[in-house]
């Protein structure tokens, strides 16, 4: 029995989308699993847009000819769309640079399957006996030291890297250096990031620190994808922690590194199970 297929798009909204999507599915024998969808209300004068994603059993259809026949009712509707199959790992490049536990928790719910990641490379900017602590078994890894004098060609070695293995998705887990315009644009929807805060506003050195001489009363972490605008990418999931006067910096630190870890795996878990649309700035995010 043939994987499940997963039907992702977004289009400008109009009736009968889901009819033509759900008639065209019925009329080659496949059985929908799951199917959601979302219709963006624009506001005066912009337009409206309709996202969708469907899991459906192909029934013994060959998916490539699912995908080109679908292509002439996608271009019928303007649609940007993605037929993938389910649970097939994403070929995913993990970069680091001191901090190792967002690294170490995707590693290990690899490991374990729960993640359906295939790390093809892990990356860091520093040594590895500097940026890992742990055994990383079989996955290649690769320095690539950034200076100011070498960040062009630093940055075309991981292009050539990520092309090399076929990459899909680009996980910057703790990865402290930032990626130039160019660099942002060429990994445009396939780079996620964690941010350590739940809203940008302790951004630089020592953030927990920062956040506890102002007596913040929560912490939290932002997981979005790479833009060219610094932490400020399209946000694709956050979680908060509850802290109180009697946390030191120490403490903040500790949870902070708990919370980042739990948000970027939950986000790496959506985007490969294809659960997030982009949509301009935002994201579209169909959970399950």
């Amino acid at each position: 029995m043939a994987d499940p297929l997963i039907l992702t798009l977004a289009c400008p909204d109009q009736p009968g989308i889901t009819a033509r999507v759900t008639g065209f599915l019925f009329e080659r024998g496949c059985n929908i699993l799951d199917a959601q969808q979302f219709n963006d209300r624009a506001e005066a004068g912009g337009a409206d847009r309709f996202f969708m994603r469907v899991v459906f059993d192909p029934d013994g259809s060959d998916a490539r000819a699912l995908r080109a026949e679908f292509a002439s009712l996608a271009q019928s509707l303007s649609m940007e769309w993605k037929m993938a199959r389910q649970g097939r790992p994403r070929r995913t490049i993990i970069m680091v640079s001191k901090f190792d536990h967002c690294l170490v928790d995707l590693l290990y719910r690899w490991r374990t399957g729960e993640l359906a990641i295939d790390p093809v490379a892990i990356v860091s900017n520093h040594p590895r006996e500097a940026a890992i602590r742990i055994d990383i078994g079989a996955i290649p890894f690769h320095h690539i030291p950034v200076s100011p004098e070498t960040k062009p060609e630093a940055e075309a070695a991981l292009r050539a890297l990520a092309a090399e293995r076929d990459a899909e998705l680009v996980v910057l887990a703790r990865y402290m250096q930032v990626f130039s315009d160019a660099q942002a644009a060429h990994f445009a929807g396939r780079c996620i990031n964690i941010h350590h805060s739940f809203l940008p506003g302790f951004k630089g050195a020592r953030p927990y620190h920062q956040a506890h001489a102002r007596g913040v009363k929560i912490i939290g972490a932002t997981a979005h994808f790479v833009t060219a605008d610094l932490d400020e990418g399209p946000i694709i999931h956050q979680d908060v922690e509850r802290i109180t006067h009697a946390d030191s910096p120490a403490d903040l630190v500790r949870k902070g590194r708990d919370i980042e870890r739990r948000v970027l795996a939950e986000a790496v878990r959506l985007f490969v199970e294809e659960r997030v649309l982009l949509n301009g700035a935002r994201t579209v995010v169909f959970r399950g």
